[in-house]
């Protein structure tokens, strides 16, 4: 199994970008997506999260300008970012909590990590 992110780019202050993410291989079922972000030297962090029912959260600062979503049949998590600020600039990585289908347990998995930077 694996995921591939994508999306990530340069885009000046007030714009937007949508970050995808795909997972591909042999599933049984996908649990929880998210989407997390990390700056050079500072804690990965979780951005936004949605469950298998489709509940999402959202870190306070960007609560109202980004957006999370899932496809159920194409086992993809999105995330559209709109309003960006330069403080969002990170590398953005993408997790989803899945089973494959030789496996039986529930594992996280992640992808490689897409760069997104806010800047005019």
């Amino acid at each position: 199994v694996q995921l591939q992110a994508s999306g990530g780019g340069l885009v000046q202050p007030g714009g937007s970008l949508r970050l995808s993410c795909a997972a591909s291989g042999s599933i049984f079922r996908v649990n929880n997506m998210a989407w997390y972000r990390q700056v050079p030297g500072k804690q990965r962090e979780l951005v936004a999260a949605i469950t298998g029912d489709g509940i999402s959260n959202y870190a306070d600062s960007v609560k109202g300008r980004f957006t999370i979503s899932r496809d159920f049949y194409k086992n993809t998590v999105y995330l559209q970012m709109n309003s960006l600020k330069p403080e969002d600039t990170a590398i953005y990585y993408c997790n989803q909590n899945l089973r494959p289908e030789w496996g039986k347990f529930d594992e996280d998995y992640w992808g490689k990590g897409t760069l997104v930077t806010v800047s005019s």
